[in-house]
């Protein structure tokens, strides 16, 4: 098969279909995330029989625990789905909605409005549920949607695919409003990323090397997502029982996604009597600890860390700590191996929360909180397509407003300048 025409094929598909969703109300739009939903619980043991043949790929080949968790579908699981495409089109729909108007002295009247994308593209690894997620959003926000997930899914992708987009079509979308890439070959990911004139934006949504790749590869427009070397600063001031429970949440509850706590930062004051209590929680879940010399010299039986340890997004149990001497340490720590996804601070102290919220460059920022909760459900977005850790245009969870842009429109009346 010639990969660069079938490439090119779906992004024809996908452009046509753009052109279509553009005359779609909220009312069919909704219908269909409704019936996307109801057919994945339809035809849940198809798509858990396909997910099925993908997970014995993965052990056959070796893939972690963590790898593993992402890559497993359950009845669960597949049930939240449903549920989110369902939140979704609870949703209001961001479509057609006037940010501003205003008046001009010619009686120009200019107004803001709010537009789908068009075409977008999703460049994915081993998650399934990014396929029904990143779907829906889509549709609600008027967009089309590519789709590539890794080849570690294909079969559950396909699934899928099969099922949403039939019942999508079947409540009125137009044909091709769904398209999922089938080749799993990388040559059929490079010529997505160059697909100008059919993607509007592409939005990679994985670890640190698919990122990058699509970054440093792509001709269309990127939104940058993901990466998550995220920290919780423990400053003298906190609440030690507090901390601990934050702790193990951020760490243990989903260690391999994005906004699971990587590194921990304590303050030296605290750091002797706080960290032998967090190894005692940390060891009952099987969590491997990587610390620095201050660490080593107050907890037995753990790794010394390295540099790149610092720097690592583990997606896994094993946590990175280092004991700091006071808050600008922890500041100047997270600024050099920070990834601008999530941190947190544990405090009692006002101004020391202040500071921390003003100084880090992230895309959620909290104080006293897990930094689990950066998720479009958790915000109240329904769902995300991923978490931006970039500037522009969208930063943070993408809901359906970030998979919007705008247009003005003007009305006149006859005015000429």
């Amino acid at each position: 098969m010639d990969i660069k025409n079938y490439v090119l094929s779906i992004g024809e598909i996908a452009k046509k279909a753009s052109r279509n969703m553009i005359n779609i109300d909220t009312i069919t739009k909704n219908e269909a995330l409704i019936k996307m939903a109801e057919s994945l619980i339809e035809n849940k043991e198809y798509i858990l029989n396909e997910n099925k043949k993908d997970m014995e790929n993965g052990e056959a080949k070796g893939f972690t625990k963590a790898l593993l968790d992402r890559l497993l579908l359950t009845e669960d699981r597949l049930n939240a789905m449903a549920g989110g495409l369902k939140q979704v089109a609870a949703l209001d729909d961001p479509i057609g909605e006037v940010v501003s108007m205003i008046k001009r002295p010619n009686n120009l009247r200019i107004g803001k409005m709010r537009v789908p994308l068009g075409v977008v593209g999703i460049i994915y690894e081993a998650r399934p549920n990014v396929t029904v997620d990143a779907a829906g959003l889509c549709i609600k926000s008027g967009n089309v949607a590519i789709l590539r997930g890794g080849k570690e899914a294909i079969n559950s992708n396909m699934a899928l695919v099969k099922v949403i987009s039939k019942a999508a079509t079947e409540a009125g979308l137009p044909e091709g409003c769904i398209n999922l890439i089938e080749i799993t070959d990388r040559e059929a990911a490079n010529e997505m990323m160059k697909l100008n004139g059919y993607i509007d934006v592409l939005i990679p949504r994985g670890g640190a090397g698919l990122i990058q790749a699509v970054v440093k590869n792509a001709s269309v427009p990127v939104i940058e997502t993901g990466v998550g070397n995220c920290h919780i600063y423990v400053d003298e001031s906190a609440d030690r029982e507090r901390a601990i429970d934050i702790i193990i949440n951020a760490k243990t509850q989903r260690p391999a996604v994005c906004n699971a706590l990587e590194t921990l930062l304590v303050h030296e004051k605290v750091a002797n009597e706080f960290l032998p209590k967090l190894q005692d929680k940390l060891e009952e879940l099987n969590v491997e600890i990587r610390g620095c010399e201050k660490t080593n010299n107050i907890l037995k039986n753990i790794v010394l860390a390295k540099e790149e340890d610092w720097s690592t997004e583990y997606l896994d149990l094993i946590l990175a700590i280092r004991v700091v001497n006071n808050m600008d340490e922890a500041l100047e720590h997270i600024h050099v191996y920070g990834t601008k996804h999530s941190e947190s601070i544990l405090t009692n102290d006002y101004n020391n929360s202040q500071r921390f919220l003003q100084e880090v460059d992230a895309a959620a920022v909290y104080v006293n909180a897990s930094t689990r909760f950066t998720d479009g459900e958790e915000f109240g977005f329904g769902a995300e397509i991923g978490i931006s850790t970039q500037k522009l245009h969208a930063r943070g969870p993408m809901g359906l407003k970030e998979l919007t842009t705008f247009k003005y429109t003007i009305y006149g009346e006859g005015q000429i300048r």
